[in-house]
């Protein structure tokens, strides 16, 4: 599994981690869908989690999470947001009991397209 600090903005659904819910936001309504934005952190970074659907009832702060393959990209508000996508899952595996620090966050980092390969980006 991957820690959260070594994800990196990809147009690609291979992300396999663990994570604890810090925070969770309101519900949004967008068209028919559902959406809910989270921090969630590991041992190593934090990020913001995008949960779609029943996900945003389903999960609570304090709650451990494993995603398997999920995506780390911008949403459509131009976010830079951890999801499952269409092809992850995500599962809750625990609760409360996971070590975990807030910074750094890297939904927050600036990237930039690596020019070697047109999927992913690296930090400035």
């Amino acid at each position: 599994m991957a820690c959260l600090k070594d994800i990196a903005p990809a147009a690609e659904n291979n992300i396999n981690t663990q994570f604890i819910v810090l925070d969770k936001g309101r519900t949004i309504l967008e068209g028919r869908n559902k959406t809910c934005l989270a921090l969630v952190a590991d041992e190593t970074a934090s990020v913001h989690f995008q949960f779609w659907g029943d996900e945003c009832d389903g999960f609570e702060p304090g709650d451990i999470i494993r995603l398997a393959n999920g995506i780390f990209s911008y949403s459509r508000n131009t976010n830079l947001v951890l999801r499952a996508g269409r092809r992850g899952v995500i599962e809750k595996v625990g609760e409360f009991a996971m070590v975990f620090v807030e910074t750094p966050n890297m939904s927050e980092i600036t990237w930039i397209p690596d020019t070697n390969r047109s999927n992913k980006c690296d930090v400035i």
